[in-house]
């Protein structure tokens, strides 16, 4: 019956513990076993077990990561979870959570007195990417505000955008000094 129908769940419950379900559950296997229904044991093999419990776990953490509070800039790139890796390296994650080396955000925590880059624009993530005369090796064309989200999607999934982006995150890390206002 598991084999045939994966919806039903096996878990573990503490018996009676008032669970209108698992008394049930109890009733139905005492009458199974007095009324000469024969008990047999279903071989479950590991794979299609690993595969339940894998499905499982990930509609779990799909769950988890759609209701969470944090990680919402990575989330709106990525709203589905996987098992795949991402390939992403440390300035793909410092670029696209916006936490790093830009002013906007180390004005945010008292890191930096001001949140404008020495260029004179406000020091976000995009604006780098797409604007400051320090980064322009690298630049990108600059979204439509309402279309921001689906920029930085598309970048994501582009491996010469991120390139260009690694390559202003390196640079920024390796000149700081350069980056901060007069």
């Amino acid at each position: 019956m598991l084999l045939t129908n994966p919806r039903i769940k096996v878990s573990w419950v503490n018996a009676h513990a008032g669970n209108i379900v698992n008394e049930i559950a109890d009733q139905l296997a005492k009458d199974a076993t007095q009324h000469g229904q024969p008990y047999s044991l279903t071989k479950l093999t590991k794979p299609h077990i690993k595969g339940l419990l894998r499905k499982s776990m990930l509609e779990e953490w799909q769950t988890s990561w759609k209701k969470g509070d944090t990680g919402r800039k990575i989330y709106n790139i990525m709203p589905s979870v996987s098992l795949r890796p991402t390939n992403w390296i440390r300035e793909d994650v410092i670029f696209f959570s916006r936490h790093g080396p830009f002013l906007a955000y180390l004005k945010r925590f008292h890191l930096s007195d001001s949140d404008y880059c020495s260029c004179g624009g406000i020091g976000t993530a995009l604006h780098y990417a797409t604007e400051c005369m320090l980064t322009v090796s690298w630049h990108m064309r600059k979204p439509a505000p309402n279309f921001e989200q689906e920029w930085l999607k598309r970048v994501a999934n582009s491996l010469v955008s991120r390139h260009k982006i690694r390559m202003i995150v390196k640079f920024m890390s390796e000149n700081r000094d350069l980056f901060q206002p007069p």
